[in-house]
């Protein structure tokens, strides 16, 4: 009865990995190779393919490569002309031949299916790899010019322009990014962070408090930020004390109107009171949010 147990918990660990897009590659391939010996994969419908892709993954991280083409062979069987083994073989090429060979294959698969994004996405990588930035910004460009609605896309391109200090672009990606998902804190959090990066205070400030609006809609005044909050807070805290110390003198490279002074001390006092809330454990006590005050009632 043990070793069944045992075959459940690793399937339902691996299947908790892949919901939660957990590379854990080390553990996956210790869990997945009990389970390829086991042969128990076999009574778990469609799940299967799903299993041997990750583990594929994790055996390519692992430097097991055998047990990696054993996994890609059996998928390849089942999908021989899916675009999604075309890039898994492709990954698996590029453990063990020369980056010229794995872009000239890349190539090929796309010259003979110019939408296979996953492909398309797999060759940015390597000529970011490698170094040839000016290609891999162009090829996604031009992915992104296609597929438009890529979001995923659209935060490569401001991650590979911020590698490179190219920060207002980074901007303009990040924007296309907030417009297709204008819900997601996180992307509107690094857009704030990278605003701030750029110079452009009054702008950071402005989606920093965006950022607490969306995720602290709910959530009771006394209740001490956590996580992606802190970094909200604390970002508010930065950018509230430097427009207060240059007074009149902020400026905004993007045109973001500067909030009045009294209204920017009362958000850094709040930004103050929230961040020690979490680092001291404290509830914020009589502070400015037992009055109402919100920093959604003051966007900037």
């Amino acid at each position: 009865m043990a070793p069944s147990l045992s075959l459940d918990t690793a399937l339902q660990r691996l299947a908790t990995y892949r919901t939660n897009n957990t590379r854990a590659s080390q553990e996956t391939f210790d869990q997945g190779c009990l389970i390829l010996k086991s042969g128990s994969k076999t009574k778990h419908g469609d799940d299967v393919w799903a299993f041997l892709e990750q583990l594929a993954l994790a055996s390519i991280d692992v430097g097991r490569l055998d047990i990696a083409d054993e996994c890609i062979r059996q998928l390849v069987d089942k999908f021989p002309k899916s675009p999604r083994m075309d890039a898994l073989t492709g990954i698996r090429m590029e453990a063990s031949v020369s980056t010229d060979i794995v872009l000239q294959n890349y190539k090929e698969l796309l010259d003979a299916d110019p939408t296979n994004i996953a492909v398309w996405k797999r060759r940015i990588s390597v000529l970011r790899r490698i170094g040839k930035i000016d290609l891999a910004v162009e090829e996604l460009s031009k992915l992104l010019d296609t597929f438009y609605t890529d979001t995923e896309g659209w935060l490569e391109l401001a991650d590979i322009y911020t590698s490179c200090n190219q920060y207002t672009h980074a901007l303009e990606a990040l924007s296309h990014a907030l417009i297709l998902a204008p819900q997601n804190p996180f992307t509107a959090l690094q857009f704030a962070e990278t605003a701030y990066t750029a110079g452009d205070v009054p702008l950071a400030l402005k989606m920093f408090l965006v950022v607490i609006d969306m995720i602290e809609h709910d959530v009771p005044p006394d209740d001490p930020p956590k996580g992606i909050r802190i970094r909200a807070w604390y970002g508010v805290k930065h950018c509230s004390r430097q427009l207060v110390a240059a007074e009149k003198y902020a400026q905004s490279a993007s045109g973001t109107v500067v909030a009045p002074l009294e209204k920017l001390r009362l958000i850094e006092e709040l930004a103050t009171e929230r961040v020690l809330a979490a680092y001291e454990g404290q509830k914020p006590g009589a502070g400015l949010c037992q009055y109402g005050w919100h920093p959604a009632d003051h966007k900037i």
